[in-house]
């Protein structure tokens, strides 16, 4: 089933975590949805003393009309979509929307 959720690119590899109804940490003020800054302290990898921000990061959503759509920053590269794809069940193709924003920005940017 596919499922709304954030992610990060962490060595080539995507570190999804797919939102889950009954979550109770990591969960953003403003809605019902994870919060990358929230959520870090609980999935980053062992070993680990990197800040929430200093991968790149995204997340997936749906629109108003159940389509799935990818936010994520500048610097992933499209070939990681199949597999953020596949981390939370989309089997139709998504919209990409790439945002440059500071919400978004890591330690490439600086």
């Amino acid at each position: 089933m596919a499922k709304r959720g954030v992610f990060w690119l962490i060595d080539d590899t995507i570190l999804a975590v797919p939102f889950e109804n009954d979550a109770r940490i990591g969960i953003a003020k403003s809605g019902n949805n994870y919060n990358h800054r929230l959520l870090w302290e609980y999935v980053r990898p062992r070993k680990c003393n990197k800040q929430y921000d200093y991968y790149p990061r995204g997340r997936l959503e749906f629109s108003n009309k159940g389509e799935p759509v990818i936010y994520m920053y500048r610097n992933i590269d499209t070939k990681y979509i199949p597999k953020i794809m596949d981390c939370f069940g989309i089997t139709k193709e998504p919209k990409i929307h790439i945002d440059g924003s500071n919400h978004y920005k890591s330690h490439f940017d600086c």
